[in-house]
Formats: structure tokens, C-alpha cells, sequence
């Protein structure tokens, strides 16, 4: 790349890699992928609790899973609390409320696409899944750690509070 004259700085060529990082922002906002990860939530979430995953939990499901240093800060289990596990990580717990806000409407493009295409069902203002994915992502990828999260995370909040889970974040439904 070069600088004209005037001190600007020319757009990128097309050699350029610049817009892959926008390709994969794209990628993780899809909303197929935002109601997979959802109903992988939702069926763990029911395991525990059998009403359901309330749906307002999927806004803070998919920026927990999304987000990269979230979802590799998350303990492998749910022996640890999860108001044990936001005091021991305050840089996550402050910016959360930036990246749920960024996500709403992926994740309600999400919802609608999971309800449309039978990968989520709605009873009583709960989540549950309609299907699950009949083959597993490949091992040691992106996609096998988002639903790993996920499930965990679906796990997890279901020993909470949902108001507690909110608060606890820095969020309100």
C-alpha cells in the first residue's frame, strides 16, 4: 500500500486480506448458527430444568459462546458458581454489556430462524430444541467449542436464578 500526495492513506487492494476478518464476523453472526447454538443450549438447560430455557437467556447465551475470551475463560464444568466465576473475571464481566448489546438483533435474527426452521420451539416463554444436529461438528474446531459452550452454558444457567444471571452480568431482560 501506498500514501498519495496529500498525506491519505489509499483503500486496500484487492490483495489485500483486510476484509476476512469482516467474513468471519459475518460467519458467527448467521443466524443458523446463532439458533444451533441456541437449541444446543436450550437442550442442556432442559435436562436441568424441564420447563425450558426462558428465551431471554439467549441474549446472554450467544455473546458468552460467541465471544472468544469468554468461551475460553468458561470452566469446564458447573462446580464452580457462576457468580464465583464472574467475580474472578471483571475484564469479561465489563465489556459483556457492549457485546450483548451488539448481539440483540443477530440473536433475535437467531430466534426467528430457529422457530421458522424447526430448530427451536416456544412453550410457556421457554425455549426448548425441536432438533438436534444429527452429526457433531469436527473435533478441534471453532463450531465443536461454540456448542461445547453452549452446552455448558445451558447447563449452567439452569442452576441459576435467570434474574440473578442477568444482574450478575451487568444486563437486564
Amino acid at each position: 500500500m501506498t500514501t498519495p500526495p496529500t498525506g491519505q492513506i489509499r483503500a486496500p487492494t484487492a490483495e489485500t486480506a483486510w476484509n476476512e476478518p469482516a467474513a468471519l464476523v459475518a460467519a458467527m453472526l448467521n443466524p443458523a448458527l446463532i439458533a444451533t447454538l441456541l437449541s444446543a443450549a436450550a437442550d442442556a438447560y432442559t435436562r436441568r430444568q424441564t420447563t425450558g430455557m426462558p428465551w431471554a437467556l439467549s441474549f446472554i447465551v450467544a455473546p458468552m459462546t460467541l465471544h472468544q475470551g469468554t468461551r475460553e475463560a468458561l470452566p469446564v464444568s458447573t462446580r464452580t458458581h457462576l457468580s464465583t466465576w464472574i467475580s474472578h473475571h471483571p475484564v469479561l464481566r465489563a465489556g459483556f454489556p457492549r457485546r450483548a448489546k451488539v448481539l440483540v438483533a443477530p440473536v433475535r435474527a437467531g430466534l426467528r430462524f430457529g422457530l421458522r426452521h424447526d430448530v427451536l420451539e416456544v412453550h410457556h416463554d421457554c425455549l426448548k430444541p425441536a432438533t438436534l444436529p444429527h452429526t457433531a461438528p469436527p473435533q478441534d474446531t471453532e463450531m465443536h467449542d461454540i456448542l461445547r459452550s453452549a452446552r455448558l452454558l445451558g447447563r449452567w444457567i439452569a442452576e441459576n436464578e435467570t434474574a440473578a444471571v442477568f444482574a450478575g452480568l451487568g444486563v437486564g431482560p
